[in-house]
């Protein structure tokens, strides 16, 4: 078997798009039931694990197994972690301040307005940025150098993140950090440990479609888009854009990264 599967790739395309969407429109049900949106974050992790469990049993006999293998796990992992997370940290709070500032702007049906612009948009973005998930399901050939650098990355990625977020939680539990801005462990070193976590796990994971070229060329876009999401997108600008008044927070700045990890500049 040489090659690359093309049609066979090509014909998974559609089914993956219905997993996707799948899981966004049974969050959608979910959240207008009790009147909260906020949920739709924790389907962001679910949904990708969804892709990539449908992209494993549709490339069955056509990639090779270790690397579906390794694909699926390590994006079920991060997804399923990720989706945990953010139901943890939900739970207990009313509607996200992000989808009320949103559902403000709905012409007539909030909820109408809200699947449109937040549930179909996920659904689509979920399956553009897995798209090297999905068509390193269908390489032939066996774990290489890309692939091994492709799961370093990867870790790297998945322990800023969890750390980051880990170091986030106990912090906010602490009624001392009231008001106050989180400058300390993986914080000291980028304003953003769980974006710039995000950053090399897709990145990783795109590596592992690059022993085919042209698999990967096709694909490349995808984590493209993830790094503009995180970076200029709904990640990090935003969150800087909210967090701009908070007392401390300039300084903060003035001695932090922005998003790669680098040793914090000493305070004047």
């Amino acid at each position: 078997m040489s090659g690359y599967p093309w049609e066979q790739f090509a014909l998974a395309l559609p089914v993956t798009a219905a997993a996707s969407l799948a899981v966004l429109l049974a969050t959608f049900a979910v959240a207008v039931r009790k009147g909260v949106h906020r949920i739709v974050d924790a389907a962001w992790g679910f949904a990708f694990a969804a892709v990539a469990l449908v992209s494993y049993a549709m490339s069955a006999g056509e990639g090779d197994l270790v690397r579906r293998l390794l694909v699926t796990a390590l994006t079920c992992v991060w997804g399923l972690r990720l989706a945990a997370h953010i139901v943890r940290r939900g739970r207990g709070h009313g509607e996200d301040p992000r989808y009320e500032a949103l559902l403000a702007k709905a012409p007539r049906h909030r909820n109408l307005y809200a699947l449109r612009m937040v549930y179909l948009l996920q659904a689509g973005l979920v399956w553009l940025v897995s798209l090297p998930v999905q068509a390193a399901m269908y390489v032939r050939t066996g774990p290489g150098p890309l692939v091994w650098a492709g799961v370093v990355l990867w870790g790297v990625g998945f322990v800023f993140e969890a750390v980051g977020d880990w170091q986030l939680a106990r912090f906010k539990a602490d009624p001392a950090s009231r008001g106050k801005v989180m400058d300390r462990g993986l914080w000291a070193w980028t304003r953003h440990p769980n974006y710039f976590g995000d950053f090399c796990v897709w990145w990783g994971l795109f590596l592992m479609v690059c022993a085919a070229p042209a698999a990967a060329a096709a694909t490349v876009l995808s984590p493209l888009v993830m790094s503009f999401l995180l970076i200029r997108g709904s990640g990090k600008a935003l969150l800087e854009r909210h967090m701009s008044g908070r007392p401390g927070y300039s300084e903060y700045v003035t001695r932090t990264s922005g998003f790669l990890p680098l040793p914090p500049r000493r305070r004047r």
